[in-house]
């Protein structure tokens, strides 16, 4: 019988997000965290490197895993505890990626889970690696509303 935590979770359960990394996303993530490395927006400059191609930034494939952690396993008011994350391999724009976690381990007393976090490409090839420990935080009271009229 699998080992099922406060939150309904069980031990091997998993889940996974797929996207397509475009120009779009590396200009949004520049955006947002000011990482205007040339890696990403100068061909030129990326060919002679040893990717050879523009790359999009690292924090696009490990951002997945916020998405998937928040939104699907653990889910909605989920939130990071802390993350072990390894590069194996660049994400090239253009790449689809697959990212996918898996439940270890489960706190019987707490909402808390481990899990396993893979991140490979559309040829199959890992480009990220982790295991991290989650929090989830579900409302002690849900309503429309907590408001008294004075």
């Amino acid at each position: 019988m699998a080992k099922v935590g406060p939150l309904g979770l069980e031990v091997g359960q998993r889940a996974r997000r797929t996207q397509t990394v475009t120009v779009h996303e590396a200009e949004l993530y520049a955006q947002i965290t000011g990482d205007r490395n040339p890696l990403h927006f100068d061909a030129d400059f990326a060919a002679r490197t040893r990717f050879g191609r523009l790359v999009a930034q690292g924090g696009i494939a490990a951002g997945m895993l916020n998405a998937l952690v928040a939104m699907d396993l653990p889910g909605p008011g989920t939130v990071f505890m802390s993350q072990t994350l390894k590069y194996l391999a660049p994400t090239y724009l253009g790449d689809t990626v697959t990212a996918e976690v898996e439940v270890l381990a489960l706190k019987p007393d707490k909402p808390v889970c481990q899990l396993r976090a893979v991140i490979t490409n559309q040829d199959g090839v890992t480009l990220l690696e982790g295991e991290c420990w989650t929090y989830t935080m579900r409302p002690a009271w849900s309503g429309s509303s907590r408001a008294t009229s004075p």
